[in-house]
């Protein structure tokens, strides 16, 4: 099992990292184009047409992304004071149903992003003249990447059984010496 988590890490990291990389991109260039649009509509009096959809799909793929990589770090919503306060046997269920659930999740993302982008692939966007299926694919991508990251998770979990980050009440604390 631990085979396994360190292929996945090694595969996984780097993909993580690009859609960090790629998010931050898509930030910047969203700011840039909404600014184009203020631009172009307060001082030339002609307001892109491009920019609002244009601007919303750079949103999509961002936020999506950087969830994505949120699921990877256990950074995403979670209620921790239920895991705080379970017995550590439990507590090790939980986590695991999470990963369970998290991967359920990307995947029908995945599948019905899929079939709402191809519904929806003929029709143009406003605007920018693009398949509006397009607007669809952030969560095809960002569904595969939650189930992919989560599956990292569940393999490290499994690999190395309950981690000692999370303590319940009245158990120590871990020294990073054991």
């Amino acid at each position: 099992m631990t085979a396994l988590a360190a292929a996945l890490a090694r595969i996984l990291a780097p993909i993580s990292r690009l859609c960090l990389w790629l998010a931050a991109f898509g930030l910047i260039a969203m700011s840039l184009a909404v600014a184009w649009q203020v631009f172009g509509r307060k001082v030339l009096n002609d307001s892109p047409t491009w920019t609002e959809p244009g601007s919303l799909l750079l949103m999509s793929w961002f936020i999506i992304l950087g969830s994505a990589v949120c699921v990877r770090e256990s950074e995403h919503m979670a209620f921790d004071i239920g895991l705080h306060y379970a017995p550590r046997p439990l507590r090790l269920a939980m986590k695991l149903i999470t990963h369970g659930l998290i991967i359920a999740f990307g995947l029908y993302m995945t599948v019905y992003g899929w079939q709402l982008t191809e519904k929806t692939w003929s029709a143009k966007t406003a605007g920018i003249n693009l398949p509006q299926g397009m607007e669809y694919l952030p969560l095809v991508g960002g569904g595969l990447l939650f189930a992919l990251f989560s599956f990292e998770n569940l393999v490290n979990q499994l690999a190395r059984g309950e981690d000692t980050v999370l303590r319940g009440p009245g158990e120590p604390a871990a020294t990073g010496l054991e």
